[in-house]
Order: C-alpha cells, then sequence, then structure tokens
C-alpha cells in the first residue's frame, strides 16, 4: 500500500500455517475480487491506502506458488474484519473463518459511522462461515487479560480498540510464538520506543480507531512485551516493512 507521507509505504501480509488438518491463514490480505472490483471491495479507503492490487500477491496465489493448495486452508484467523484483512476470503469459500464475537457483530450489526464506513456488505457477500469465539471468558496470554485456545497452537487475544473486536493472533511455530498483532499498532516505531514515527501514520490510527483510549493502552501493553520477549517470542503487525523483513530474515 501506498499512503502519502509514507517513505516505503505499507505491506499488507497474512501468515500461513501447516496444521495437522490442512492449511490455516492469519488474515486474508487483497483477494482477486478486490482487485477486480476495488470500488466495491474495498470502497473510499482506497484513495487513502492505495493499494497496489496484483492477483499475483494473493493469498491463494501465492499458496499455488507454493506447491501447496489453496483447497487445503481450512480456517481463516482474523485480527478483524478490515477490507485489507478480510479481502481474501472469497478465494477460500469453504474455510471456516475465526473471529471475535464482538468483531462479527460489529461487521454484521454496524453501529457508528465508523463501522458503517469501514465494514462493506460486499466482505460477505459469498456467506462466509463465521466462527465466533468469546477470549474475554478464556485465560490469560503472557499477560493479555482475554485469551483462548481455538486451535492447538493458535490463540487469539482480544485487543479491541482499533475496531470493536479486533485481535492479536499467536502461532506456536514450535521454535519460538508468533504474535500478530494485526493494526494494535501500524509502525514498530509505537511499541519498540527508539524508531521514529510518521505523524500520517500515526494521525490516520487514531482517525479511524473505534476507541482512542484502548489504542494507546494496547501500545503500552505490547511495548512492555516487546522489551521483555526474547528470542523465544516474534512480534509482527499487519503493515510494518520492516518487521516483516525482520521476521523473513528468521
Amino acid at each position: 500500500m501506498r499512503p502519502v507521507f509514507t517513505p516505503g509505504g505499507l505491506v499488507c501480509h497474512v501468515l500461513l500455517v501447516e496444521t495437522g488438518d490442512g492449511l490455516l491463514l492469519v488474515d486474508s490480505g487483497f483477494g482477486l475480487r478486490c482487485a477486480a472490483e476495488p470500488g466495491r471491495r474495498i470502497g473510499g479507503s482506497r484513495f487513502l491506502i492505495r493499494p497496489v492490487l496484483r492477483p499475483a500477491e494473493t493469498a491463494l496465489r501465492r499458496i499455488d506458488a507454493l506447491g501447496l493448495d489453496p483447497g487445503d486452508v481450512r480456517d481463516i484467523v482474523l485480527t478483524h474484519f478490515d477490507a485489507d484483512h478480510t479481502g481474501g476470503l472469497a478465494d477460500f469459500p469453504h474455510a471456516r473463518v475465526h473471529l471475535t464475537a464482538a468483531e462479527s457483530d460489529a461487521a454484521r450489526h454496524p453501529r457508528t459511522r465508523n463501522e458503517r464506513y469501514r465494514y462493506l456488505p460486499a466482505q460477505r457477500e459469498h456467506g462466509p462461515h463465521l466462527v465466533e469465539h468469546h477470549p474475554e471468558a478464556g485465560d490469560a496470554w503472557r499477560g493479555f487479560a482475554a485469551a483462548t485456545e481455538i486451535l492447538p497452537g493458535v490463540v487469539l487475544i482480544a485487543l479491541p480498540g482499533h475496531t470493536r473486536g479486533h485481535a492479536a493472533v499467536a502461532v506456536d511455530a514450535g521454535d519460538r510464538w508468533i504474535l500478530h498483532a494485526g493494526d494494535a499498532f501500524y509502525h514498530r516505531g509505537m511499541v519498540d520506543g527508539t524508531t521514529p514515527r510518521s505523524r500520517l501514520l500515526a494521525a490516520t490510527e487514531q482517525m479511524i480507531a473505534h476507541d482512542r483510549s484502548l489504542v494507546r493502552a494496547n501500545h503500552g501493553r505490547l511495548a512492555e512485551l516487546w522489551a521483555t520477549a526474547g528470542p523465544g517470542l516474534t512480534i509482527v503487525n499487519a503493515h510494518d516493512p520492516e518487521l516483516l523483513r525482520r521476521a523473513v530474515a528468521g
């Protein structure tokens, strides 16, 4: 994505997990239908985020390029229901789509102007199989009070703020945990305390937040985790290209 005043742009990546029952995605990114119908599938936000919609970069095509069968994607775990995280759902119509019950309700029954703007009916017109979870009824995970293991080695952690039911997803990769924080923070400078922040990104994050005070609280909690993470935990978010580069480098 190429928002103005954002040098180097932003990524919009997903995680692909091989499980004992096939494949699992964390988020689905933009999909083939987004490239074909950006107005219906992404809406007015496309003029702000300015996505580069290449079919070859969709999760469906990348899975195929890896020599894997996209039909083996049994589960998709969403951090939230914004179009840049759900646009590829229609490419995997038989997958179970896991999300918090709060986010499912927000997407299906938007209450505020913000929610009516961000949740487009076109993202759900293929009738995805939504599986709702209640992390608030679960256990703690590394200091986060509301977490629940929804599949073996996959933990859904409630982090509302960016949206009503936003979540992070922790995946046990064997030698370490990977915490995909979604849009709980946009840029690593919001949690690592060292790198310069983009003023535009910070302003955009606050502008579209469902609850700004919760966004700031999430920054603080993730900053604490960042400082104590160690080699057994890798923290990524959805859009920071440097965090993605580091994660890929291993």
